[in-house]
Formats: structure tokens, sequence, C-alpha cells
């Protein structure tokens, strides 16, 4: 059995998709952000001194990061000594160049995408936050810092992913992979921030996700989970 520790609002819900595509049992574990600092709270720490989620818990395995919880997922569910996990296509097999696009998403996902959407999302809460006497300031200084550096950086981003998705339906190939999971975050929340609404060929790429039944079931379990929260 596989548990997820899962943060409202937040990327663990990738780790429960990919569960879900997996076809594996699991569980559930939901935290609510604190209300002060919009954090995870202190009880995750209980499960790992990082105290962020998402975390796995699998047999003695206790793991925190995304991208090494996807890993060791396909590694555990795999049906044959190799590394492909041919039963459900995540992780194309190391001999094809599928195998390598797929890990450049999976890792720009983290590395390149995700980083620059957080801190348009940090400045965009400091033009709201900050004390009425500075705020003047604040927007100023937070529009030259997104006009300078991230805004250039999530513009090159999205152009970028564009061009690539016009010629695949999914981010490698015609089938759901590992890099799916990993990008799925990052573009639900660009397509609900409208930052996509001049990319059609993301906009669809996004409904094409949305409208998958193991998407939707890893919302609904999410969303039962969340409710105990209330």
């Amino acid at each position: 059995m596989f548990t997820v520790h899962h943060l409202t609002q937040s990327r663990s819900q990738r780790i429960v998709w990919l569960l879900e595509l997996t076809n594996v049992e699991y569980q559930i574990v939901p935290y609510a952000r604190d209300r002060e600092t919009n954090l995870a709270p202190n009880e995750l720490k209980k499960i790992h001194p990082l105290g962020a989620a998402p975390v796995l818990v699998h047999n003695d395995t206790v793991l925190a990061e995304s991208g090494a919880i996807c890993e060791y997922i396909l590694q555990q569910t795999s049906t044959t000594q190799d590394t492909s996990t041919q039963k459900s296509g995540l992780l194309p097999p190391r001999e094809q160049q599928a195998y390598i696009d797929v890990q450049f998403w999976s890792h720009f996902a983290e590395g390149s995408f995700a980083p620059p959407l957080v801190a348009s999302l940090v400045l965009s809460k400091v033009k709201v936050k900050a004390p009425w006497l500075i705020r003047p300031i604040a927007i100023k200084l937070a529009d030259a810092i997104m006009g300078a550096y991230y805004g250039k950086v999530i513009a090159r981003n999205l152009a970028f992913i564009e061009n690539h998705l016009q010629s695949n339906t999914w981010f490698v190939g015609d089938s759901i992979t590992l890099a799916d999971v990993q990008m799925s975050f990052g573009m639900e929340r660009v397509y609900n921030a409208g930052m996509i609404s001049a990319f059609p060929t993301m906009c669809a790429y996004v409904e094409r996700l949305l409208a998958e039944p193991s998407f939707q079931q890893a919302k609904r379990k999410i969303e039962d989970a969340e409710a105990s929260l209330e």
C-alpha cells in the first residue's frame, strides 16, 4: 500500500494521478495549509524533515521530492526486471529516444517551468499584501522584476511548449507518459490563470488532460480526502 501525504492545492496531486495510472492500491492523507503563512503545517515534519508535500510512504521507505517519488513508483510497479514499466507505457525502454524525451520533460517541469511561475505568484502577492504606505513602491518593484526577468522566462517557456505540442498529442508522442504527469500541475495552473489563452495548442492539451478519466478519478479522490479536513 502506497500512502501519499498530500497538501491542498499543491503539486502532490501529480503523485495521486500517477498512482491511478499505475493501478495500484493507495491512500491519501490530506493536510490543510497554514492560514497565516499558506505553507504546509508542522504536522508534515513528523513524516519527513522537510515538512513539505508530497511525501510518499511505502513499506519502510519515506520519500520526498516529486521526481524521486515518481521514479520510485515506476520502479516498484514495473512488471519486469527492466526499467520499462511496460504495463502502463509511462516510461519507455531506455534504448528508445522517447525515454530521453520523457526524462527531459520530467526535469523541465521542475527545473525550468515551475520556478518562474512560483516567483510570479509570490510577486503578485507582494503587490496585494504590502502595507499600504509602501504598496505603490512594492508594485513598481514587483513589476520591474517581472519585466526584467521572470516575465521573459515564462514567455519563452510557453512559446517552447506551444511549439512542441503542435506535433505531439501528449508531451512524448501519442500516449500519456511520466512527462505528462510531471507537467500536468503547471499546465493546469497556467490554463486556469488565463496565461495560455493565446496558445491554442496548449489550451487543447490541457482540455484533453482535464477530460482524461484517470486524471478525473485522481481529482475526485483528492476532493474526497480534502473534504475530511472541513
